[in-house]
């Protein structure tokens, strides 16, 4: 008995040293500490941060900074600033890329400027000391940033400037630590400005050309291995931070650069994206926030008043500095209060960067035991101040953004219907359901398998069931609902167009017809069958090629487009899978279309990046084939007949499609025609079908007449 507990007194001696028990305690504070200082609205990253103060070797000594605490926290660091730039909002970042550096060259030299002065006049160091720590002020990592990404407010304009800020400053700073360290040496030649030119050219190169190219050949011909592409991603990321080492600049700048490379290929929506998320904010980024709490001495304020009137000086420049940029950013680019407080809360916070150039030179001998102490400090007090102003900063801008979206044309109630024929084409439409589906709305996915109605319905029944499982946990890994619904109909169309009314739903997915044979074309073909018997905005997909390996959606659309029930609906839907995807759209429309596009994308603040061209040769619109690339989406908007924007011209489009656009994924898009079932509630009986069609007889025999007088 004694021996067990001695053995047990052995196992808890301080500091710990069994592994087992040392990430035991890790994961218990990183479960308990968040979830008890919600009690008292206090954000879960301060709770990690004094955890580790608590714990740490100048605390309680419970755990000391060992090689896997610092492997652990170093991935957490590398994982914050990759999903920064996974996360960042490509075309809002690229159509504001000036405000970015205008902020990264505020927040470079506003705490630059305020820093040397006060070091070099009132703390008395010299000049590469007093440069050295002016230039910490200037950096900042983004510890607020999990919060938010999690109040789901990263594409919020003020975020893209930020994370476009933070690279510009952070490697401003990084290069300015190399050249400081290199003239303390005597060797700041002209071969240090050669060699840091040069290595960060080719590591630039790597990671903009070689990187998204092997990534997208990697994710398409491993389409079917989920667990391959999240190994593969981290690969990329630990690689890009030791490319980044070798050219001479910070690991964190790499991690950035690989988010910013992949950032195309990993849509927000997607289940690979949950992955990374998901284990980066349970695990790796709350390692790095409690290693963080270790570094902090708390004896160092009790040393005497020097220590603690040089911590106190770094913590209130460093705040002022960063606090200064924001207001000057907000007061030229007109933002709002709320985006000027996230702002300052995601740029105050020092840890990282700022760790990494004291600690450079205080191992180089340039800084003392004073600078180093009052940083810890000062990394304490910003990541404490930053986590409370960017939390309450990020809950306003959600508070005004609900304001905004009132009028938006969506419910927050859409329902999405998919059909299902062939078992082999779900994937890739689910995947497209996904993206362009209101995240908002309660309401699942729902997957319809119609079974005919024969003596094995029942048993046709279950196999369809079985089938369809497995798709019901690809959604779930992206955290979106899936229903299955089976039914039993005389055939597909009438199923369809049953349930469709049943569930109300808002969009119906369909898959692309197949070749038909002479009987269908008698009786007419499943997907003409669900266009003439609902009144659904409806997507007609072609996807045989991933979606993240597009460039740019192209779209085609007619005249009088505007005036369809559904143009907002189905114009908002593409706006967003361009924005999942981090591609341009290219708009082929005539003028008065081209006006009611940029009200509906104005009105709904999307930030899709969109090239109008004029274009009205529908009589021959297939010409477009010459615009169109192997790597874009098509997406051609058509019509019900007997709409308004109705064209003879665009009946038969599977085949005609098909033909000119071979290599290409294509979306045709039918518009809701009606408004709900108002119209047909009460005018059930009439169809304005045999008019239409007569019409269109006539309109086609007149353009013959016409051809014949033409030659």
């Amino acid at each position: 008995m004694t021996d067990f507990f001695s053995h047990l007194l052995h196992e808890f001696k301080l500091p710990l040293d069994n592994p087992v028990l040392i990430f035991s305690l890790i994961l218990f504070i990183i479960l308990l500490s968040p979830i008890l200082l919600k009690r008292l609205n206090i954000p879960g990253i301060i709770g990690l941060i004094i955890s580790g103060v608590v714990i740490g070797p100048y605390g309680l000594n419970i755990l000391e900074k060992n090689s896997a605490v610092d492997l652990f926290s170093t991935i957490g660091l590398l994982y914050i600033m990759f999903i920064a730039g996974l996360e960042l909002d490509m075309n809002e970042f690229k159509s504001n890329r000036n405000k970015s550096l205008l902020f990264g060259l505020f927040t470079f030299i506003v705490p630059l400027g305020l820093g040397f002065p006060v070091c070099f006049y009132f703390l008395e160091y010299d000049f590469n000391a007093s440069l050295l720590t002016a230039s910490m002020f200037a950096t900042h990592t983004l510890v607020a940033y999990p919060i938010v990404s999690k109040l789901g407010v990263s594409k919020n304009q003020a975020v893209a400037v930020t994370v476009g800020g933070t690279i510009l400053t952070d490697t401003a700073v990084l290069i300015i630590l190399a050249v400081i360290m290199s003239n303390s040496q005597g060797n700041l030649n002209q071969a240090f400005w050669i060699k840091l030119t040069v290595s960060l050219a080719i590591f630039s190169a790597i990671m903009f050309l070689i990187i998204p190219r092997i990534a997208k050949w990697f994710f398409r011909k491993l389409e079917s291995e989920k667990h391959s592409h999240y190994i593969f991603v981290l690969a990329v990321v630990f690689f890009a931070a030791f490319l980044a080492e070798v050219a001479g600049v910070e690991p964190i700048i790499g991690a950035f650069v690989a988010g910013l490379a992949l950032n195309k290929l990993i849509p927000h929506s997607s289940a690979l994206m949950n992955r990374i998320e998901f284990i980066g904010n349970s695990l790796f980024i709350p390692f790095f926030l409690i290693s963080v709490g270790m570094l902090v001495d708390i004896s160092v304020i009790l040393s005497g008043p020097v220590a603690l009137i040089v911590a106190a000086t770094l913590t209130v420049v460093a705040l002022f500095g960063k606090w200064f940029a924001a207001l000057f950013t907000q007061q030229i680019f007109k933002y709002s209060t709320a985006q000027r407080q996230l702002i300052f809360g995601l740029s105050s916070a020092h840890a990282a960067a700022t760790l990494a150039v004291i600690l450079v030179g205080y191992k180089a001998g340039i800084l003392d035991e004073n600078i180093l102490n009052g940083t810890i400090i000062l990394i304490l007090v910003t990541c404490i101040v930053a986590s409370f102003v960017t939390e309450k900063a990020a809950k306003k801008i959600l508070i005004e953004s609900e304001h905004d979206n009132t009028d938006l044309i969506v419910s927050h109630n859409e329902h999405v219907l998919l059909p299902i024929a062939n078992v082999d084409s779900i994937e890739k439409l689910l995947e497209f359901s996904i993206f362009i589906k209101d995240k908002k709305s309660p309401n699942p996915i729902s997957i319809l398998s119609v079974v005919s109605n024969n003596d094995e319905a029942e048993i046709n029944i279950l196999k369809a069931r079985n089938k369809l499982e497995e798709f019901v946990k690809q959604a779930s890994a992206s955290e979106t609902n899936v229903n299955i619904i089976t039914t039993i109909d005389h055939n597909p169309t009438s199923g369809i167009s049953r349930i469709s009314r049943e569930i109300m739903a808002d969009i119906i997915i369909l898959g692309w017809p197949r070749k038909i044979g002479f009987i269908d074309k008698l009786i007419g073909d499943k997907v003409e069958g669900v266009l003439s018997n609902t009144d659904k905005t409806t997507f007609v997909c072609d996807l045989e090629k991933p979606l993240v390996t597009h460039k740019r959606i192209i779209i085609a659309v007619p005249p009088l487009a505007e005036h369809e029930n559904g143009f907002e609906h189905w114009l908002t839907k593409i706006a967003i899978l361009a924005q999942e995807l981090s591609i341009s759209i290219q708009l082929f429309c005539n003028e008065s279309t081209e006006r009611a596009i940029a009200k509906v994308l104005k009105s709904a603040k999307l930030s899709a990046s969109i090239v109008f061209n004029p274009f009205s040769d529908w009589d021959d619109f297939l010409i477009l084939a010459r615009n169109v690339r192997e790597d874009d989406l098509f997406v051609l908007i058509s019509a019900h007949r007997g709409a308004t924007s109705h064209l003879s011209v665009l009946e038969n489009l599977p085949n005609k499609l098909e033909k000119h656009f071979p290599f290409n994924n294509k979306i045709v898009v039918y518009p809701q025609q009606f408004n709900r079932n108002l119209i047909r509630e009460r005018y059930e009986n009439i169809s304005s079908e045999p008019l239409s069609k007569g019409i269109e007889t006539i309109q086609k025999l007149g353009k013959e007449f016409g051809n014949i007088f033409k030659k």
